[in-house]
């Protein structure tokens, strides 16, 4: 069986948290040839290259990102080595990082990780941002996945992949039901709260107000899908949603379903990189969201915000 040096696992977790050679060296109280040594050592062992050298500083390969993984995760168990001597149970944790962009549904993220939280051996940690520095993030593979209402952007040279793995229903909601409204005629000249320009949702429903003549009056437009739920509850205006943001609402009856439009949907991707050396967990959840998909191939409805053809439409 091949042979893996702790110290060398040491050496090289320092050097990483260090990136640099000489500053690693210090903190070890070693020679930096001899530190080299060592982790020339451990590549060969391994067979990977686990640092590329970028101006000056030592950054981490693929390779280097996943060993680095696996470093933290036998220091751990040396450390639950002890634990277990006290009498405490250590159990073997796995991790997934997962970036999820700002306007995402709570809600639909909570949908995807929940069968996540009832296991005991993984670690989940949740981050938020912008689209672009969350892809920055997964291209530094300090995240596994992003999570976003939009694919990647076709323009993109980081080796991406956008996945489907949900499309959700968009309904107008309000505080009461009113049995004199109909679809679309009522909404001309009717105070409307919509998503803001940047999503794909509120595209589909302009062409769509266009397409059928129809000038709603616009009271406000947000991004967060977090806002957009709270001003639903709070205006006084007809609003325009994905059912899972409003979830809870329609349920106890805060809100109530006006109609639902049937030409729109929103979609939900996982981003995920090319990687030869993939997070096993990331499959897995492709493979539930796969699962748990709706049997139905909506290629008649909107698909990042695209209206199906009617007979109305132009071709």
């Amino acid at each position: 069986m091949p042979f893996l040096n702790y110290h060398h696992l040491r050496y090289f977790r320092a050097i990483a948290q260090e990136g640099n050679l000489t500053r690693a060296a210090k903190h070890l109280s070693i020679s930096p040839s001899a530190l080299s040594i060592q982790l020339a050592q451990l590549e060969e062992s391994l067979g990977q290259q686990l640092f590329e050298r970028v101006n000056k500083r030592l950054i981490l390969t693929e390779a280097g990102h996943l060993a680095l993984d696996y470093a933290e995760t036998i220091f751990r168990a040396g450390e639950e080595l002890y634990d277990t001597l006290k009498h405490r149970v250590p159990k073997q944790r796995q991790m997934l990082r997962i970036g999820a962009v700002t306007t995402l549904s709570r809600n639909f993220q909570l949908e995807l990780v929940r069968p996540l939280l009832k296991r005991n051996d993984l670690e989940l940690v949740l981050r938020t941002g912008a689209l672009r520095d969350l892809l920055s993030m997964l291209e530094a593979h300090t995240i596994d996945m992003v999570l976003s209402n939009m694919p990647v952007p076709p323009d993109s040279q980081m080796g991406l992949q956008s996945h489907l793995i949900s499309e959700q229903e968009v309904i107008l909601v309000a505080h009461e039901r009113d049995h004199r409204f109909r679809f679309p005629q009522s909404l001309n000249g009717v105070g409307i709260v919509l998503p803001s320009l940047e999503s794909n949702i509120r595209a589909g429903f302009e062409v769509l107000m266009s397409q059928l003549g129809i000038r709603p009056q616009i009271v406000a437009e947000v991004s967060d899908m977090a806002m957009l739920r709270l001003l639903a509850r709070e205006a006084d205006a007809v609003t325009l949603v994905p059912r899972v943001v409003v979830r809870d609402e329609l349920k106890n009856g805060t809100l109530v379903e006006l109609h639902r439009i049937e030409q729109i949907r929103e979609s939900f991707y996982a981003i995920t990189p090319s990687r030869q050396f993939p997070n096993a967990l990331v499959k897995e959840i492709l493979n539930f969201s796969a699962r748990n998909k709706s049997g139905k191939t909506l290629k008649k409805k909107v698909v990042c915000g695209r209206l199906k053809k009617s007979a109305g439409a132009s071709r």
